[in-house]
């Protein structure tokens, strides 16, 4: 399955996983990139030396392509791009600020640029700025979400023709979502919560449970009327963060009940106090696999999809 994008990143298929905070690691990335797709590593809420050496773990790992999901709001985002410049990494995804100050340093070290986009302004913007590749992102993925869904968004991005590749995200977690982004015109996805569920994730194995015995009403979107909305799994966090929300309590203090909770549970595994940031499309996440088994599942649905596509007549 070639085409303009996997022909840009030297990957087999159009595929790259999300850079999820505290869930993606030079393990995770390796083993995408393995699987023929393209392996991020996420920097969020971690420190430089942390990212150094799941960038050391990945190369030990993979000969293939891998990124490094950059925060641009991070304090520690010039020591990011400098180590991913130093270490030659393949492309960075962005997220969380305006990506352009960083094209010239990061094409002047020999890496790619794709930032992850929520509308059209900022797609033309990036686009015009000369970087690499874009994602474009719905409001149905986990985490951290726009206020657009991906089908508009597709439809109203890729109404213009542009000399880059885009990807499309949100809510995509199979094959048959991989089809239909190719059938509207993107030149591949970004997956991000169908790699948590992998044996190579990282995240607790609490964490893949309660995501396994998810069903599709089981999302919610904490933080969406103060503008910074994060989509995950209803618990008792989710409660108590959306009654202060509803009760009027000020931003500051939304963001102090928030602060630190993606890591209570993405990493220590809390699914009662914890965010678990995961995407909308949760009744096709029923299973654990090796990324391997989950790539070519993705593969095997897209072709079929596509297949009985051309078959219908109008």
């Amino acid at each position: 399955m070639q085409n303009r994008f996997t022909q840009l990143m030297g990957i087999r298929y159009p595929i790259i996983q999300g850079g999820m905070a505290w869930s993606s690691d030079g393990t995770l990335a390796a083993a995408v990139s393995n699987a023929g797709g393209a392996g991020i590593i996420g920097s969020g809420g971690r420190t430089t030396d942390w990212v150094e050496a799941e960038i050391r773990k990945a190369k030990s790992r993979t000969d293939k392509p891998f990124g490094v999901n950059l925060m641009l709001m991070a304090p520690n985002v010039q020591e990011m791009a400098d180590l991913v410049c130093r270490e030659k990494v393949a492309f960075v995804t962005t997220g969380a600020g305006s990506p352009i100050p960083w094209i010239n340093p990061l094409h002047e070290a020999g890496v790619k640029i794709i930032p992850v986009v929520p509308n059209v302004k900022l797609a033309k913007r990036v686009a015009a700025a000369g970087v690499d590749a874009m994602v474009i992102e719905g409001m149905e993925g986990g985490g951290h979400i726009g206020t657009i869904s991906t089908m508009a968004l597709l439809e109203n991005v890729l109404q213009d023709r542009y000399d880059i590749p885009v990807l499309a995200a949100g809510g995509i977690a199979d094959g048959r979502g991989l089809a239909a982004a190719l059938l509207m015109g993107a030149d591949g996805v970004q997956m991000g919560s169908r790699f948590l569920l992998t044996t190579e994730c990282p995240v607790h194995q609490n964490v893949k449970d309660m995501i396994v015995h998810a069903v599709d009403t089981d999302n919610v979107v904490t933080g969406y009327s103060r503008g910074m909305g994060v989509r995950c799994l209803k618990n008792a966090f989710t409660e108590k963060y959306l009654a202060a929300e509803t009760g009027g309590a000020p931003k500051e203090t939304l963001m102090e009940l928030g602060t630190g909770t993606s890591r209570i549970g993405m990493k220590d595994g809390d699914t009662v106090n914890g965010s678990i940031m995961v995407g909308e499309s949760l009744a096709v996440l029923n299973d654990v696999l090796p990324c391997k088994e989950v790539v070519e599942r993705i593969i095997r649905e897209a072709r079929e999809t596509l297949a009985k596509a051309a078959e219908i007549t109008l």
